[in-house]
């Protein structure tokens, strides 16, 4: 037992692992997808998505009423209409991307100091509509080279530049005299794009590559423009492009000829027919920039992360301090509790079986031939040391208590076995679907210049982890002693993915019903149905077939008993299944609580951004799995003490017991970091933070199970071996 709880080899793992994260965690493949431009050539600039932190609903650029719409012109050197979408992986779809050619021109090394794009006509309903986007802060993101658009910041002392991605379509301000707010829409946007010598041969050919993509935003009136449409003056503006139209119902141009009072929109003015041109116009600027290397372009989007690694530390050092205390207490306490227990055990059988040895015959028993038989008082002082000797029996036994007692029912299937098999089958493919991106991301494949190939690979991982599915619950099946082994493989195929895919769906009727580019194509989920039918339940059927039929059922070391053993009454209460299950998960819940604070932050805030630090989150993972498996043994050992052979299920509820904690840190999230408003953002908010703690759930609990059952092997083995 002392090898399994080894301190010392696990630090050392944890520190190599940390060696390996601190190259990792900032690197991705250079060279990826490497593009360079001639001067004078044209470089596309594609329009994607619209998106706030303050709701879950994204929107493709070009679905805004109140923006340009594509011309559908043809640009000379490049291969597509404004207008025309790009083919998009899984990923991107997923993730709510919609990206089309625009009609802005780019040209390699060309200054343009402005350019009228068009004048859009909207009406009152569309005015309000643009006035409700930029109340809730929406961002546009463009896309140059592969590059978001970004907005560019620096650090407070002014030592780094840093970039957010994305550009706000407007602003707001508050009228001081009245005290209401006024909004405006950006229409004039300056692109700023560096450029560099393109490593390589390439370079010395005059090739160059984007290194950064900037956008700077300004909001510009009508008035005071040329006869192209551009302003006089960019640098000097008076007057912005309000989102504001005069209402018909009451004219006060008599009453206040030069004010600027603003008497509110009625509902009954929506429809009046009134409207207002806003002109949209843009500059486009190129600067040649030797500082950026192409291969460490992205790090201008991660300074602010960058400055956090101090904090990424402090979680893994509290994680291996919680992880680290925690091996002591098993490797010292039921290391030696467990050898003490099995030696008891040892000396008590050895003791009965010699007073089997030493017993006399009782009386009325038939004497050996040639001895003479005994009297009366002979036979009943043989009946009196008969009688001792059995005594002596149990006073050797009495010590023998608690878990040693259950090998005949510790083994004993449980109840709904043929839901807890597809269970733990569903838990091994997502733990190989997790390891699996981290994996990946840690090495830097799935980088961000791999736009979607974060979520497309983890589709695919878990498509083609079914195989392991499979196995994992027709094994267990096989153990719970099932009979039904294609009803065992149907349950597994559709328990989890279909259970997620109704709920997907379900949310997918409400984001339509705004027709937001969140919501998942029809095509789209045409396509994961059949990778569902046709890839995954076929692996899901050999997997099973192989683990049920071929490799079969695991060996217990100890035989069941026909009847089962009456539980013990007035259990602690810290044993109960719902106090210890809640107890045990706030330790590993501890451990990557600090962390969490980020990948949250990355999903719901910085929605634009990516989160880069798989090094640091995978030293967390081994770490969060190391805990969850010996909480598990800690908690099965004093469940076992307690003479309660119930741990099946116990097992797997601790072990993904942590879930519970994590959607209450959800529900906190929520209600102080975010400002998330309406019914349908809340509702996706929860449902997808659900969903997360349901996988998190089930791969903990995966862990917990099988921990628990190979200590459990372990001690009860180590009885019969002795």
């Amino acid at each position: 037992m002392a090898a399994d709880f080894r301190l010392t080899g696990v630090l050392g793992k944890i520190v190599t692992i940390l060696q390996v994260a601190s190259v990792t965690q900032a690197f991705y493949i250079p060279g990826w997808s490497v593009k360079s431009y001639k001067n004078d050539e044209a470089i596309p600039l594609l329009v994607n998505k619209v998106y706030s932190d303050n709701t879950q609903l994204q929107y493709a650029y070009y679905d805004l009423p109140f923006v340009c719409p594509p011309k559908g012109a043809h640009q000379a050197g490049l291969p597509l209409l404004s207008g025309q979408t790009i083919s998009l992986n899984l990923g991107e779809v997923l993730r709510g991307d919609r990206i089309t050619q625009s009609d802005i021109e780019l040209v390699m090394g060309k200054d343009s100091p402005c350019n009228f794009l068009c004048s859009k006509t909207i009406t009152r309903k569309d005015l309000k509509r643009a006035r409700e986007m930029v109340r809730d802060g929406y961002v546009a993101e463009w896309i140059v080279d592969n590059l978001p658009g970004a907005t560019s910041f620096v650090t407070v002392d002014k030592t780094k530049k840093y970039y957010a991605a994305g550009f706000k379509i407007g602003y707001k301000d508050i009228e001081l005299s009245s005290g209401r707010n006024r909004y405006y829409i950006n229409n004039h946007l300056t692109i700023v794009i560096r450029y560099r010598k393109a490593p390589g041969k390439d370079g010395e050919r005059g090739g160059k590559v984007v290194v950064a993509f900037e956008v700077y935003t300004k909001s510009v009136g009508q008035d005071k423009r040329l006869a192209d449409g551009c302003p006089e003056d960019l640098n000097e503006v008076e007057t912005p492009m309000e989102l504001y139209i005069q209402p018909n119902s009451t004219d006060f141009s008599d009453l206040y000829p030069h004010s600027s009072y603003h008497p509110h929109e009625s509902d009954m003015d929506i429809n009046d027919g009134a409207t207002l041109d806003v002109p949209y116009t843009y500059s486009v600027y190129w600067r040649e920039d030797d500082k950026i290397e192409w291969a460490h372009r992205w790090d201008m989007y991660f300074v602010n992360q960058e400055e956090g690694s101090r904090i990424h530390w402090l979680a893994i050092i509290n994680s291996i301090i919680i992880s680290g205390s925690l091996s002591a207490i098993v490797a010292m306490i039921l290391a030696r509790t467990i050898r003490g227990d099995i030696k008891t055990y040892k000396d008590a059988s050895v003791e009965e079986g010699k007073s089997k040895l030493k017993r006399k015959p009782r009386s009325g028993a038939r004497t050996p031939k040639g001895e003479k038989t005994s009297s009366g008082l002979l036979d009943q002082v043989a009946d009196m040391e008969n009688d001792a000797d059995v005594s002596s029996d149990d006073e050797a036994l009495e010590d023998v208590t608690g878990w040693k007692l259950l090998h005949g029912d510790v083994f004993r299937a449980p109840a709904y076995g043929y839901v807890l098999a597809p269970l733990v089958g569903s838990g091994m493919q997502l733990i190989f679907v997790a390891f699996g991106l981290l994996f990946l991301s840690s090495l830097g494949v799935l980088n961000p210049s791999f736009r979607g190939g974060f979520v497309s690979c983890g589709v695919g991982l878990f498509v083609f982890a079914g195989i392991f599915s499979g196995y994992f619950s027709g094994r267990v099946y096989k153990t719970f002693g099932g009979k039904n082994w294609r009803k065992n493989t149907l349950i597994t195929a559709a328990l989890f993915p279909g259970l997620l895919f109704a709920l997907v769906f379900i949310l997918n009727l409400f984001v339509w019903a705004q027709a937001s580019s969140t919501a998942l194509p029809f095509g789209t989920l045409i396509g994961l149905i059949l990778l569902w039918l046709c890839i995954q339940v076929p692996l899901v059927y050999v997997g099973s077939w192989y683990g049920y039929l071929r490799t079969g059922a695991w060996e217990h070391p100890t035989k069941t008993t026909a009847l089962p053993r009456q539980l013990p009454l007035g259990q602690p209460w810290y044993i109960q299944p719902y106090q210890s299950i809640l107890l045990a998960g706030l330790i590993p819940f501890a451990v990557i609580f600090i962390e969490l604070l980020y990948v949250f932050q990355s999903l719901w805030q910085d929605k634009s951004g990516y989160y880069y630090v798989f090094g640091f989150l995978s030293v967390v993972s081994v770490i969060l799995i190391l805990t969850i498996a010996e909480v598990t043994v800690v908690t099965i050992y004093i469940k076992l003490c307690s003479e309660d052979y119930n741990w099946w299920w116990h097992s797997f509820f601790v072990g993904g017991g942590s879930a519970v904690w994590v959607f209450v840190y959800c529900i906190w999230y929520y209600l102080t970091k975010l400002h998330i408003e309406g019914f349908i953002s809340s509702l996706l908010f929860f449902s997808y933070s659900f969903i997360a703690c349901v996988v998190y759930g089930l791969l903990c609990g995966t862990v917990g199970f099988l921990t628990a059952y190979a200590f459990v092997r372990r001690i009860y083995g180590a009885i019969k071996a002795d």
